[in-house]
């Protein structure tokens, strides 16, 4: 049997998108066909650097990235192109979480498995729709701060679980329902069909997220609502931004008192 950390790596290290999809879709199959296991003797895991990725697009600060309209199909491929950048380090965000944290249950590792092999798929299908808009991957610049929040949060792994899916991946839940009204009264069905598979399917990847992070509280034996709201104020100060979509996180696992404090803080900032 195979070691998954190892297999994890290569997914994270593959800069070619195209081979990235594959060997995330492989990867995830042979896990369900039980030919790869998270092996107790891998190596322990390198330092984190930034994972495999192309020259392009080019990463500059998020206040550097041009806010466009989407009244014209210049801006609709800027949105499109703004989620699958996304989504492409959400592959690599699922993929670290593998190969990172060691001695977890088996049901973690497939739980992050499975997320990178549904945001292949979401990335694959926001290619599709780029280049039936004249655009590709790499066209327009974007900004690093999801990988940015994995470096500060890799010694920490309730860190992670608490903050990359369940406030910086959780903020698409927030957003993604207004972008689809704005983008179906422009007519845009193609690209709407598309968001609305990711807002289904990215709730149960911040449930995923929920899961893990009780699952760390309850094994350091620290409450999670105050832990949430320490971990956000000494990694995040409390630059949140409203408002929240209610049901969906508490589909997601929120609890309502995490989310009227959340709602708090976003009226404060």
């Amino acid at each position: 049997m195979t070691d998954l950390h190892a297999a994890a790596k290569r997914c994270l290290d593959a800069t070619d998108p195209a081979e990235k999809l594959r060997l995330t879709h492989v990867t995830w199959q042979a896990l369900v066909a039980g030919e790869l296991c998270a092996d107790p003797a891998s190596p322990l895991p390198e330092p984190i650097g930034a994972p495999g990725r192309p020259a392009k697009p080019r990463l500059v600060n998020a206040r550097q990235v041009p806010q466009r309209g989407l009244g014209s199909a210049e801006g609709r491929a800027a949105l499109v192109h703004a989620v699958a950048h996304i989504e492409f380090n959400a592959i690599n965000l699922a993929w670290d979480a593998v190969y990172r944290y060691r001695g977890k249950p088996e049901a973690y590792y497939r739980d992050w498995a499975s997320c990178a092999n549904d945001e292949a798929r979401h990335f694959t299908m926001l290619s599709a729709r780029l280049a039936e808009l004249d655009h590709a991957y790499g066209d327009f610049d974007a900004h690093d701060g999801l990988w940015a929040m994995a470096e500060k949060t890799a010694h920490h792994d309730t860190a992670r679980m608490a903050l990359v899916p369940r406030v910086l991946e959780a903020r698409g839940l927030d957003v993604t329902p207004g972008m689809i009204e704005r983008l179906r009264h422009l007519g845009d069905t193609g690209t709407v069909a598309i968001l609305e598979v990711i807002l289904r399917e990215e709730v149960a990847h911040v449930a995923a997220g929920t899961r893990w992070y009780q699952y760390c509280c309850e094994r350091d034996g620290v409450e999670p609502v105050d832990t949430f709201f320490a971990l956000l104020r000494e990694y995040m100060g409390v630059s949140l931004r409203g408002p929240f979509n209610r049901p969906a996180r508490i589909e997601a696992g929120f609890v309502e008192a995490e989310l009227d404090r959340l709602a708090g803080l976003a009226l404060e900032s």
